[in-house]
Parts: structure tokens; sequence; C-alpha cells
């Protein structure tokens, strides 16, 4: 499978446990940044393009690649990458984007165990189930609550 867009995963650690960077699209619901790679881009390149992009974050670089999904919609293939940052991020900033004319992007951190509620895109929360699954973390309803 060749990947068609790049999904760069920004993960932190926190007591309550590791979090997810996330966004709310002004039209499309809660999602995580992803971004078509341009001919001729190796994916992991476009990964922390995209994440510059679309949040700001310019001072990042791949720890690792997560695979490969296949999100069946418009036969978009991701390349997953989780991402480091030495940047000191906030728990909330938005962010103005180019993207479709100019948009405002929300950034928050989303429980990497919690559900994801109704504002998010139905082809994020598959990607957020292959985030768990590359972090070895049961879906929320398997989770024992203590």
């Amino acid at each position: 499978m060749k990947p068609t867009k790049a999904c760069p995963v920004l993960l932190r650690s926190q007591p309550s446990g590791a979090q997810l960077l996330v966004f709310r699209h002004p039209s499309a619901g809660v999602q995580i940044v992803k971004g078509s790679i341009e001919p001729g881009e190796e994916p992991a390149m476009a990964a922390l393009r995209e994440l510059a992009e679309e949040s700001g974050i310019c001072e990042s670089s791949i720890s690792r690649s997560l695979g490969t999904l296949d999100v069946n919609y418009e036969n978009q293939i991701w390349a997953m990458f989780e991402v480091q940052t030495m940047e000191a991020l906030p728990d909330t900033w938005n962010h103005h984007t180019e993207d479709d004319g100019g948009n405002d992007f929300q950034f928050f951190w989303h429980g990497l165990s919690e559900a994801p509620s109704e504002d998010w895109h139905p082809v994020f929360v598959a990607a957020l189930e292959f985030i768990r699954g590359a972090c070895f973390l049961p879906p929320p309803e398997e989770q024992v609550q203590s």
C-alpha cells in the first residue's frame, strides 16, 4: 500500500495517562493532524511538514513509524508516525492555517484511553483506534475503571 496521506501522532505523558494531540476543525469536527504527501516527498517528511503547517509545531522529529492505515475513505492510505517535540506545548491553543483558504484550528489533548466524543469525524475515530493498537491500549469499553 502506497500512502497518500501522512499523519504525525504527537503524544504526551500525564499522570492520568497518555494524551494525543487533536484539534477541532471549524466545519469538520475533531481530528488529528494529517495531510497529503507531495510528489517525490517522503511520508515521514510530509508528516513533519503537516504538523508545522497545521499546528505551528516546527521543532519536531520522527520517533517511529506506526505503519499504514487504509481509512476506507476516498482511497486514502495514511502513513502514521509517532513524533516528538522539545517545544513546551500548552494544554490548548489556536493556530491559523492557510489550508482551504485559511482556517483557525483549536488544538487540545485527548486522553488516549478516553472514548471519542460525537464531535469526532468517523475517519479519525478509526485512526484513534489504530493509534491505540500501536500503543497497545485496549478500547475504552475494555478498560477497568478504578
